[in-house]
């Protein structure tokens, strides 16, 4: 009986492994206030053509960025008020509500949550609907991304696939792949921007990584 009982709960152990990997998540809550879901919602009925009363996702995607921005405080003051910026032209006509990812990982690794998964945040055109997004303090160039912020990112993505119905890891730069696709929700076709981050080299080793396995942007 003892011996049974023994394979049971090593049968067990290997079974619950993947989901008992040690992650360090720190909140550190943008505000999401009565103004932020309120565009939030008018941002997925201009651009989704959906209606709903929260906003809130079913996450399906994983996408990758950098910041740009050359800290963790500054990424952070940017993504806090509910507003966008009013330099951001590119952008701006589209929606008023200001950009944001989930989560933002600094360049020593450390992994901050910026909200709750299920949010609606605005970062990546199209998929915002259904995408948790992962920024990194980073440009890639003078500021490439970190060995710790990979591993960051590795477990912080597994951690998500283990929690949610993830299919997809992408990185901002192949959102377009997904035009045409079911996922693909942007109602006004000249809505698009150019992406580099976080390029082929970091999305091509997490997906060789990861465990399990998520499928790449379509077509790639």
């Amino acid at each position: 009986m003892n011996k049974l009982l023994t394979i049971l709960l090593l049968s067990l152990f290997t079974i619950m492994k993947p989901y008992a990997q040690a992650i360090e998540i720190i909140d550190k809550p943008i505000i999401f206030n009565e103004e932020r879901k309120e565009l939030s919602l008018q941002y997925i009925e201009q651009h989704y053509g959906i209606k709903q009363d929260s906003a809130f996702i079913t996450p399906k995607v994983i996408v990758i960025h950098w910041t740009v921005i050359p800290t963790m405080e500054k990424t952070f003051e940017v993504f806090n008020t509910p507003k966008l910026a009013t330099h951001r032209e590119a952008i701006i006509d589209a929606s008023s509500l200001n950009v944001s990812a989930h989560f933002l990982v600094d360049r020593d690794g450390t992994i901050y949550r910026l909200m709750p998964e299920h949010y609606f945040a605005r970062h990546v055109i199209g998929l915002n609907h259904c995408a948790i997004g992962i920024e990194n303090v980073a440009d890639g160039n003078d500021l490439p991304l970190t060995k710790a912020q990979f591993e960051a990112n590795k477990k912080l993505v597994e951690y998500l696939t283990n929690k949610h119905p993830i299919e997809y890891l992408i990185g901002h730069d192949q959102y377009k792949q997904f035009i045409g696709t079911p996922l693909w929700k942007e109602l006004d076709p000249n809505y698009l921007t150019e992406k580099s981050d976080v390029g082929e080299v970091f999305i091509n080793r997490l997906h060789s990584q990861i465990s399990p396995k998520l499928k790449p942007a379509p077509g790639l």
